[in-house]
């Protein structure tokens, strides 16, 4: 069976536990136009990293950085599922997804 928490952007604080939060996230852009789907152990960093372009890629040629939806898990495997899952998804469905949690798809990092 494969546990995954939704954080409903309500209370943050769940990333700081003491047990490794595994997070799959997706990220757009200023206008919203382009998605990313990306998987990690610690979200605070990574996103860090993509809002200071530290890691050359698609992420930082097409200028992505806004935090719009997370999910957390304590197992990296159902996370890396996930995010291969989302990554195949249509374009509406994501967008239906960030919709259905954040939808004035604000920018989320400001609350980790």
């Amino acid at each position: 069976m494969i546990y995954v928490i939704l954080n409903l952007f309500q209370d943050p604080v769940i990333l700081k536990n003491t047990m490794r939060q595994y997070c799959v996230y997706i990220l757009t852009n200023k206008h919203n136009k382009v998605l990313y789907v990306g998987v990690t152990g610690n979200l605070p960093k990574r996103i860090y990293e993509h809002k200071n372009k530290a890691v050359k890629g698609f992420t930082k040629k097409y200028n992505i950085d806004k935090l719009v939806y997370f999910e957390q898990t304590e197992n990296i495997e159902s996370a890396i599922r996930r995010e291969k899952q989302l990554k195949n998804w249509h374009r509406d469905w994501k967008i239906n997804l960030v919709n259905s949690r954040n939808p004035q798809w604000e920018d989320l990092s400001d609350k980790l």
